[in-house]
């Protein structure tokens, strides 16, 4: 690897990005783990934390690599850049279905919970995760990722209550992070393999364009939808 890379703005950027989507996205998956556990004797919900947690990160790491490798295919970025801005949108709109997660009196039972899920929950952080090492230098993406990984594993297992508690006390986290969502979105449209010669010969480099305009959309429709669900439930 060439370590002149490690020097590049761009590598930090990915990371800051990485940081925070794994903030802002792996929230969730703790609150899950810790519902899901909750009806377990206390020496039973470690295990299923550990067992639970342990599962679902090698799961995140088959998924991860698994979007990276699908992200170079032609239109599964303009796909990915799609759900992006639909990730963001829920995000910001604030549309979550935790409340109904079931506590498991089983330890087995209790990770079973814990994966199935995981594994739908993983999908937002895991493109949010992958479409942000994209934004890095080439030859440091694996890096990033791993290092987003890394990051995800004690924010799942330790990270729920402070994650929500600081949401909660500056609702502006999770603008930031819907709006950084949008960003990146908007980059990965523009980067699809299909479409990204097309757009530079009609309008040449319009990346930065095409992020602001994403990040637009996301707050812009997240707002919109939380008011709405707002007066909704007055």
């Amino acid at each position: 690897m060439d370590f002149t890379a490690f020097t590049d703005a761009s590598f930090w950027a990915a990371l800051g990005s990485i940081m925070i989507v794994n903030i802002l996205l792996s929230g969730d998956n703790a609150v899950v783990i810790a519902l899901a556990s909750r009806n377990l004797p206390p020496h039973q919900q470690k295990k299923a934390i550990f067992w639970g947690s342990a599962a679902a990160i090698i799961m995140r790491v088959v998924l991860t690599i698994t979007a990276v490798k699908l992200l170079t295919l032609p239109y599964l970025k303009l796909v990915g850049g799609i759900l992006l801005v639909y990730i963001g949108v829920q995000l910001l709109a604030d549309s979550d279905g935790d409340e109904d997660m079931k506590a498991e009196s089983s330890i087995w039972s209790a990770i079973r919970t814990i994966l199935i899920a995981d594994l739908v929950m993983s999908l937002d952080n895991v493109l949010a995760v992958a479409a942000a090492a994209q934004s890095g230098p080439e030859e440091t993406r694996m890096l990033l990722l791993i290092i987003g990984l890394a990051l995800s594993i004690p924010l799942i297992i330790f990270g729920s209550s402070m994650l929500l508690k600081l949401m909660d006390r500056f609702p502006i986290i999770i603008t930031f992070g819907a709006g950084l969502l949008g960003w990146l979105a908007g980059g990965m449209i523009v980067d699809d393999p299909a479409i990204t010669e097309s757009l530079q010969a009609m309008f040449g480099d319009i990346r930065l364009l095409a992020e602001i305009i994403g990040v637009t959309i996301v707050i812009a429709l997240g707002i919109y939808l939380k008011r709405k669900n707002s007066h909704q439930s007055e």
